[in-house]
């Protein structure tokens, strides 16, 4: 890694000259590499990959952007994004963040959140949901833009992955239905796009901090259902939520629609059992709708 490109970058975003005194890796993600950067009393959070990925880092800075402007709930602030030689960096704002906090007020600023909203679903620029292109072209209807752009797209990476079959003609079968699911007109709110418990975290006086995030404007339960998907938000988050916007009638069926959208997303990154999975929320679903 060259350093000095990214000391040279953090100098320039931020006025002030900055030279590494001590790097510390950090773990936890299954996608970059990841360290601590430290001198002079300032401190700054560097994520790392190879060039190709210049893009996908491209498009988090300008998603936590967005996340900013929309100004309710914190984010890391984005420093620089850059690269060098053959690798790639995205520079945040170290936070020094905890697991716990104030769930009632992540709730409620998540509910803020959703309620910064836009003309059209989608986002002006494609992104990535962990490491898998996300397509966000826009568009004014959303039973469209979840079945070409979100289940449609992530079935065909299935099947050129090897998840033929059963997978496939189910798949096929659902997306013909799924407009029966969607009866409560969602409006595009802005989304965190990718909201599970490894994504939030709490500064040390319990405000919540949402980060890397995959962000286009979409129904809000896209965002609520990806919480419920592997756990780690309490019952406050929840109450608090639906006190500033109550979801919809139905929300709980449509949780698994959006949830199978993630769900595909890890059979194609890191297959497993994810594809077994997907197929029996697929029957569900047209249990549902039968």
């Amino acid at each position: 890694m060259e350093w000095s490109a990214v000391e040279k970058a953090i100098s320039q975003a931020t006025g002030e000259n900055f030279q590494i005194e001590r790097k510390t890796p950090v773990g936890g993600g299954c996608i970059n590499s990841a360290f601590r950067l430290t001198g002079k009393g300032k401190s700054y959070f560097v994520k790392i990959n190879t060039a190709h990925m210049r893009h996908m880092f491209d498009a988090e800075y300008a998603g936590l952007l967005e996340l900013q402007h929309a100004q309710a709930i914190r984010v890391p602030m984005p420093i620089a994004v850059g690269e060098s030689k053959d690798q790639a960096w995205l520079v945040l704002e170290n936070m020094g963040l905890g697991h716990s906090g104030d769930g009632r007020m992540a709730g409620e600023q998540l509910a803020l959140l959703h309620r910064h909203q836009a003309q059209h679903f989608g986002w002006s620029i494609d992104n990535t949901i962990g490491s898998t292109q996300q397509i966000n072209h826009q568009q004014h209807e959303w039973v469209k833009f979840w079945c070409e752009h979100r289940l449609g797209f992530q079935l065909q990476l299935a099947a050129r992955n090897g998840f033929t079959g059963r997978l496939q003609q189910q798949g096929g079968k659902l997306l013909e239905r799924v407009h029966l699911l969607m009866d409560h007109n969602p409006v595009p709110s802005l989304l965190h796009g990718d909201l599970w418990g490894g994504n939030i975290g709490y500064q040390k006086d319990r405000t919540p901090v949402i980060y890397d995030p995959a962000i286009y404007y979409g129904d809000r339960e896209a965002d609520i259902a990806m919480t419920e998907l592997f756990g780690g938000f309490g019952a406050d988050f929840y109450a608090a939520y639906n006190a500033v916007w109550p979801l919809d009638s139905g929300y709980a069926v449509r949780k698994t629609l959006y949830n199978l959208y993630q769900i595909l997303n890890h059979a194609n990154m890191f297959g497993g059992g994810y594809a077994g999975q997907a197929e029996g929320m697929i029957d569900r679903l047209l249990v549902e709708i039968a």
